[in-house]
């Protein structure tokens, strides 16, 4: 699959990352992988606007795994998809945001990343009596990031949920948000595994040390059309 987006001059991969089992879902994420056409963070902030994805990763070092991570309207430290979805394509064993050296594994189909849950952005973790009842939700006006959830499977682990960043960038639901998910899996104290959005998968896994272990497939769609 080809994707075209005008005016835009940069190699771009795009991906789904937090795929179902199936291949289909996950959240779509723009990877530059030569920065250097974008040196600065105005340029950086810009071209992530112009994309739309939910996140947008510009590769700095891809020997190093050094990235830098925008949505349409900020900067961040640390989101859980766009690492996901980069160490997957550029094959890394380490990749590093500004927020620290993050550790990845591959395992099978999966994509595992060790993060630290207080690098997470915050997020207001909002639990539901059912997954009917998150299914159900609109989409809450702007001002807070909500993060709904709900059991479906207590004993088994398993969660719906659905994302509301509340930024009023365009992105109105986020389909998989892996900071969230660490967020949650923290205050859980548990491993997880996430329903998010139309049926996007995430795997979650507390660890030693306020570690916590995020895993999802990914799919690469194509590159940009230029």
């Amino acid at each position: 699959m080809t994707t075209t987006v005008p005016s835009i001059a940069s190699d771009i991969d795009v991906l789904r990352v937090f795929c179902a089992a199936d291949g289909r879902h996950g959240n779509a994420l723009g990877v530059v992988r030569d920065a250097r056409a974008h040196p600065d963070e105005a340029s950086r902030q810009a071209l992530a606007k112009e994309l739309g994805f939910s996140e947008t990763v510009f590769v700095d070092d891809p020997e190093r795994g050094i990235v830098d991570i925008y949505t349409p309207g900020v900067r961040l430290p640390f989101a859980g998809h766009p690492l996901v979805g980069a160490a997957w394509l550029l094959d890394l064993e380490v990749i590093c945001p500004p927020a620290g050296e993050v550790w990845v594994r591959g395992d099978g189909e999966f994509t595992w990343i060790e993060a630290r849950a207080e690098w997470a952005p915050p997020r207001t973790l909002r639990q539901y009596g059912s997954a009917a009842e998150v299914e159900a939700l609109d989409v809450p006006e702007p001002g807070e990031w909500i993060y709904a959830w709900a059991w479906e499977e207590e004993a088994a682990g398993r969660i719906r949920a659905r994302a509301f960043p509340g930024r009023g960038d365009g992105i109105d639901e986020d389909e998989a948000t892996g900071a969230a998910a660490l967020l949650l899996t923290a205050e859980l104290g548990r491993a997880l595994n996430i329903t998010q959005g139309r049926g996007s998968q995430l795997l979650t896994a507390p660890g030693p040390d306020g570690i916590v272990e995020l895993g999802g497939r990914v799919r690469l769609e194509g590159p940009l059309a230029r």
